[in-house]
């Protein structure tokens, strides 16, 4: 049974995501993500100026003059969310978590999916697949999606990328847009991500939260690794420590963010307590200008 705050939850949500689907995003969403091919529409009589190449010669034959193929971009696609639930994607130091931004993030995807009449799936992973809904259209599916976003409860404690994305390799036979949404608190995962991007349309969204990249100055405190329960005392009132911190984060993403240049992957940063409308949209119109 579904409570009433998560239900009232999912209909804010709903009414605050698709206004910006119906005014910004939806027309973004279709640009950025074209068809995967063409697929033949009709023939008509051939004019001047026409393609020779296109000339369809049966029907030519059948009828004594020159006809010609019709083919319009196929436009149907599925998109797969493939969301990060393990346990530090719960943190969030300001007015909302980093898994609350990936819910919305996800739900503005999926009904701009849905008004383009495209399928939208969903895969929820940590350390192992936690719960898989096979993509199909319509409002009521994209609801029953964000409902499960929001009671998701991981069982594994941990985050494997890998496995998640070679699970989505498996499951999905026909290329697909695959929108990858996590903190990326993980390793050695390499391998089955360059698989699913060669396979696949890979976007990589990039949860964070601020307090995670520069540390407080509050004195000694005691710091919790969420997925490993790993408990270390920092003195943050240490100009040296909170330096060396910094530059730690920083040396992990400047890291992250070559090695998606240098294999060509769409990656966009959100942050908890900034608006995600902005990066998602300047996102939306470099991967329209590449076309």
């Amino acid at each position: 049974m579904i409570s009433k705050e998560i239900l009232k939850k999912i209909r804010k949500l709903e009414i605050r995501t698709k206004g910006l689907v119906n005014n910004i995003f939806g027309g973004e969403y279709q640009s950025a993500f074209k068809g995967q091919g063409m697929e033949f529409s009709e023939v008509r009589a051939y004019t001047y100026g026409d393609d020779i190449r296109q000339i369809d010669w049966n029907v030519t034959a059948r009828n004594g003059e020159p006809y010609i193929k019709i083919f319009e971009e196929e436009r149907e696609q599925t998109l797969m969310l493939c969301v990060d639930i393990s346990p530090s994607g719960f943190f969030g130091s300001r007015s909302q978590t980093k898994m609350e931004l990936s819910i919305e993030v996800c739900a503005v995807l999926a009904f701009s999916a849905i008004k383009n009449n495209d399928k939208v799936g969903l895969v929820l992973f940590s350390d192992k697949i936690e719960k898989v809904v096979p993509p199909k259209k319509g409002r009521t599916h994209v609801l029953r999606l964000i409902r499960e976003l929001y009671t998701a409860e991981p069982s594994g404690t941990r985050t494997s990328i890998g496995n998640a994305l070679s699970y989505v390799n498996r499951l999905l036979n026909r290329r697909s847009i695959i929108v990858l949404a996590s903190d990326f608190e993980d390793r050695d995962f390499e391998k089955p991500h360059k698989i699913t991007s060669r396979k696949h349309d890979l976007v990589n969204v990039m949860v964070h939260d601020r307090i995670e990249e520069e540390l407080p100055d509050v004195g000694i405190i005691t710091l919790t690794d969420a997925e490993t329960g790993e408990q270390q005392l920092v003195d943050t009132s240490s100009k040296r420590v909170r330096a060396e911190y910094k530059r730690k984060v920083l040396k992990n993403q400047v890291e992250l963010k070559n090695y998606f240049l240098k294999n060509k992957m769409d990656s966009v940063d959100l942050y908890t307590n900034e608006s995600y409308i902005k990066p998602l949209i300047n996102f939306f119109q470099k991967r329209t200008g590449r076309y």
